[in-house]
């Protein structure tokens, strides 16, 4: 195995055309785009980062790439309604190397349920461990049983835990 892969990791979705997807916290993109060339012609990808340097740069890796079906979004995920979008847009919520730098773990997991489908699902990818000085601290590296209990105690049903790369795992929830 590797560092995490999106390619590799979003096989476990299967995303198809016309599905739509909110990826939590998008940085650069790497899931972003991923997921937009897996749900051509009629999908769409919403990208959400608080951060609107990061937006920039995807937008315009967006467009090299081809993929019109991304569009970016300014928003905080840990706010109720901090997503600019209507409840129950999405089939798939990615929420990736994200928790370990969350305040409200809680409050992020209600807000990927308000916007999920009925039956959608919610995938977490997030670091096992601090390595080499890559991503969180050791005290910030969140055990999967905390998420397992965060995200069922808002009402999600837990559905596959799976090796997500060498320093990662990864999570599958259903609403």
């Amino acid at each position: 195995m590797a560092f995490a892969d999106p390619q590799t990791n979003l096989q476990k979705l299967n995303l198809s055309s016309g599905m739509t997807v909110i990826d939590f916290g998008s940085g650069i993109g790497a899931y972003s785009l991923a997921a937009a060339s897996l749900v051509l012609p009629d999908g769409k990808v919403y990208a959400v980062e608080i951060q609107k340097d990061l937006l920039e740069t995807l937008k315009k890796e967006a467009r090299e790439k081809s993929l019109p079906n991304v569009d970016v979004i300014w928003g905080d995920i840990e706010q109720n309604g901090g997503v600019s979008l209507p409840d129950g847009v999405a089939d798939v919520v990615i929420i990736s190397n994200v928790l370990f730098q969350a305040k409200s773990m809680y409050t992020l997991a209600l807000e990927a349920k308000r916007l999920l489908k009925p039956g959608g699902r919610v995938m977490i990818i997030d670091w096992s461990e601090s390595f080499g000085g890559l991503g969180p601290a050791p005290i910030d590296v969140v055990p999967v049983e905390e998420i397992k209990k965060t995200f069922s105690s808002v009402g999600f049903a837990f559905v596959l835990d799976f090796p997500a790369g060498d320093h990662h795992y990864g999570l599958i929830f259903a609403k």
